[in-house]
């Protein structure tokens, strides 16, 4: 039987495209995000009233409402045997010049604390049951810095790849793997945050929430004695 699948971001996105993914296949999904009426939209697409899909709105840069969020998905749904960190965020006025401590420390929230929030919920019961996978969604911006991309952004990215390898060098033991996926430029909302957002054109060249929801597919359905622990994937 499938194991309860925690996806943060799941409002929108590659969140969204993974929780999709993850329904139709008889997955128990946790859907986690800032906005309620997001996640309902999502339920709605996966099926909503089914007990295998549940919403949940929680901040995942708050610690605690993280801590009390799992909590509540373990009794609703089980034990949680995934962990898909999807939850991402950049802002407009991004470049070293313009970036305001208020815009930089909310990204490095969302994305960065938040990933490590939950991965530190979910891993006592992935210990205690000598099992689990965790997959972080990264950027090609966690490889390389560019302007594209902000130092917010870049500095947040290279935390959850470490994160990632952390966790391998920790738990890899007690039969917990971690996988980093390092998507290029997708066609998701997110881009309608870039100072001066790409046209159609240029978004009919970028990858789409499904190809890296696939990715994540891949990795989740590997035989438990293998690790993906980075994955780079790009338009072509």
């Amino acid at each position: 039987m499938n194991q309860t699948c925690i996806v943060t971001g799941a409002g929108s996105g590659v969140g969204r495209a993974v929780v999709l993914k993850l329904a139709e296949r008889g997955w128990p999904v946790a859907l986690v995000g800032h906005r309620a009426e997001n996640l309902r939209e999502t339920a709605r697409l996966a099926g909503e009233g089914t007990s295998r899909v549940r919403a949940y709105a929680c901040d995942v840069g708050d610690a605690a409402a993280v801590m009390t969020t799992c909590r509540q998905i373990e009794q609703d749904l089980g034990p949680v045997g995934v962990l898909v960190n999807s939850a991402g965020t950049n802002v407009p006025r991004r470049a070293l010049a313009e970036l305001s401590l208020e815009d930089y420390h909310r990204m490095i929230a969302t994305n960065l604390h938040g990933a490590f929030y939950f991965v530190q919920a979910v891993l006592p019961g992935m210990r205690e049951r000598g099992e689990g996978t965790i997959v972080n969604i990264v950027s090609d911006a966690g490889k390389l810095a560019s302007p594209k991309a902000g130092p917010g952004y870049v500095m947040s990215k290279f935390g959850l790849a470490g994160l990632t390898q952390s966790i391998n060098a920790e738990e890899r033991a007690r039969g917990i793997r971690a996988c980093a996926i390092f998507p290029g430029d997708i066609d998701t909302p997110l881009l309608e945050k870039r100072p001066q957002p790409p046209d159609a054109a240029a978004r009919q060249r970028m990858m789409r929430a499904e190809d890296v929801a696939e990715c994540v597919l891949f990795c989740l359905q590997l035989p438990p004695r293998v690790i993906v622990e980075e994955m780079l994937v790009r338009p072509r």
